[in-house]
Parts: C-alpha cells; structure tokens; sequence
C-alpha cells in the first residue's frame, strides 16, 4: 500500500504541485485548502505524513498542528511545514506545536521526496 499524505495548503498551485511530486513517486496523497478542512478529513483512517503551509485562512498551520496532536490516532505521525516563512522564532513556534520538519517554498521536489522517505519510507 502507497503511504497515505495529505497536504494541506491553500494555493491550488502548491497543492498540484506537491501531489504531483509524491503521486509521481508512488506516493498516495490527499489535500485540504487550509487547517479546518484538514481536520474534518481526518477520520481516523491511516495516515503517514501530512504536510502544511503556514500561513492560511481559516486556521493556520501551527493552529492545525496544534490540533491533530490531540486526536490519539494522529499524535505520532509526522508533520512537514512547508512554508515560505523561514525565521527562526516561527519554526520555533512549530517545533513546539509538534511539527517534525520544515521545509522553505519555493522547495526543490527532490528535497520534498528526500524528506518524506527519511520520515515513512519510500513509496
């Protein structure tokens, strides 16, 4: 079975260009255009990775991140920032919200691959 990912960003470019980046490398992957939609597709179903802009409305990355470390079966799996902020004090914040990595926009799609082998395995 393909890992299951879910992305969460509300650029429709980011979304098809990430999707399009695991899917090509066998990858499952899934969206959702901000934190709140995220949540309501959380349903308890497997999931491997999730992967999360920062900055979007509705509810935030950190918000989001915040919240899935509450749900029992969500609190291990990794999360990725994938963001344009790179200030120290907002990875920080993330850090502390549970995320597990973070990776700066515009990303390289090898490095995104790289990453999401190193924290489920490959495809």
């Amino acid at each position: 079975m393909a890992h299951p990912i879910l992305c969460v960003d509300d650029s429709a470019s980011i979304r098809q260009m990430v999707t399009f980046a695991l899917q090509s490398a066998g990858y499952s992957a899934s969206t959702a255009v901000d934190g709140a939609d995220a949540l309501t597709k959380l349903t308890g179903g497997p999931l491997s990775l999730i992967i999360t802009d920062l900055n979007m409305p509705n509810m935030d990355g950190i918000t989001m991140i915040r919240n899935v470390r509450t749900l029992p079966a969500y609190a291990g799996v990794p999360i990725v920032m994938l963001t344009t902020e790179s200030d120290e004090t907002k990875k920080q914040e993330g850090r502390s919200a549970g995320a597990t990595g973070w990776l700066v926009k515009p990303f390289d799609q090898a490095r995104l691959l790289a990453v999401v082998a190193k924290l489920v395995g490959p495809a």
